[in-house]
């Protein structure tokens, strides 16, 4: 084995693995985007200094590769799966008045709302003409759907916390939706681009929702804990009125002495920062945190024996290491 092979991360294997593809998808990308408007690059170019790790992408091209070899339809679906999870990304820094992600500003932070909006809709606009351009109708209603379930997660959540439905199933359906119906999108496009639709995409797809539902649930566990490179401050989504499932979990002990009084604070419009704490403090020690990681590796599990249905491979292997990579990362 090579010696810088030793050092690297089970996430840095996989970007290794799919180096080729990776190009393949990032010159794609710089291509859809390319406008004869020069603040409309000067934006874009400045957006994509900071991508991130690129998972949704990744994702398309380990399932292509486990069904069969990336060809550029796969890589036409990678993209358009980018670029609508960056139009999303973009859009919600617009509705939640965000002006840094992951330590770095937003667009509009560095501009203003108005052109945010512009350069989602750019990203949107070409994020269908990517899938478009596939000519599989397969792979153009999926990310069409999956354009429509985001919308619909994000309003399900503005209703929840409005009319604070505080219990698991619907916290689940809620992140399914606004989180893990892209990842299932990715598999599915990933196996309509190499012409497979059969069982072992039904596999997948219920491989790509158990795994959506963990990134999910570990980005609202990292809202319990201070941590600047997480990216928003501690109790962000109990400001917003989002309950998830480490208070959730807190919250289902009705022999608790504070039970009622803690069910009436994360029922409430607006928070204290106080009370945004006493919540916070609450859901630690009636054991959420625990209990939303012992969901996650349950998770996990299922999500691993489904994989045990094709043949053992290094791509298998990349499928495991992305789940235990989004289980334990710390940003």
């Amino acid at each position: 084995m090579h010696p810088s092979l030793e050092i690297m991360t089970p996430f840095q294997t996989i970007q290794q693995t799919l180096a080729p593809d990776l190009k393949r998808l990032n010159d794609r990308i710089l291509q859809a985007l390319d406008s004869p408007n020069t603040l409309m690059n000067s934006v874009i170019h400045h957006y994509l200094e900071k991508k991130g790790k690129q998972i949704r992408p990744i994702l398309v091209l380990l399932s292509a590769r486990l069904l069969g070899e990336v060809n550029d339809k796969v890589v036409g679906g990678a993209t358009a799966v980018e670029l609508l999870h960056n139009a999303s990304l973009i859009h919600d820094d617009v509705v939640d008045d965000t002006v840094t992600r992951r330590g770095s500003a937003t667009i509009n932070g560095l501009w203003d709302n108005h052109l945010a909006v512009l350069v989602g809709d750019f990203f949107l606009s070409n994020a269908l003409l990517q899938g478009a351009d596939t000519n599989d109708i397969r792979i153009i209603h999926s990310i069409s759907n999956l354009g429509r379930l985001l919308s619909i997660g994000e309003l399900d959540e503005i209703y929840n916390a409005r009319y604070n439905a505080l219990d698991e199933p619907t916290y689940l359906n809620i992140i399914y939706r606004k989180t893990a119906s892209l990842f299932v999108s990715c598999v599915e496009v990933g196996a309509y681009g190499v012409d497979v639709d059969d069982d072992r995409l039904d596999t997948l797809r219920e491989y790509a929702r158990l795994l959506g539902l963990c990134f999910q649930i570990k980005d609202d566990i990292f809202d319990y804990f201070s941590d600047e490179k997480i990216g928003k401050p501690t109790g962000n989504d109990l400001r917003e009125g989002k309950v998830t499932l480490p208070l959730i979990h807190a919250l289902e002990d009705t022999t608790h002495p504070r039970h009622h009084e803690m069910v009436a604070l994360a029922r409430k419009d607006s928070l204290s920062t106080e009370e945004v704490a006493t919540l916070i403090d609450f859901a630690i020690a009636g054991g959420g945190i625990e209990y939303a990681s012992a969901t996650m590796h349950s998770m996990r599990d299922e999500a691993v024996a489904l994989l045990s249905r094709f043949p053992q491979s290094d791509i298998t292997d990349a499928l495991t290491a992305l789940l235990d990579y989004i289980i334990d990362r710390e940003n």
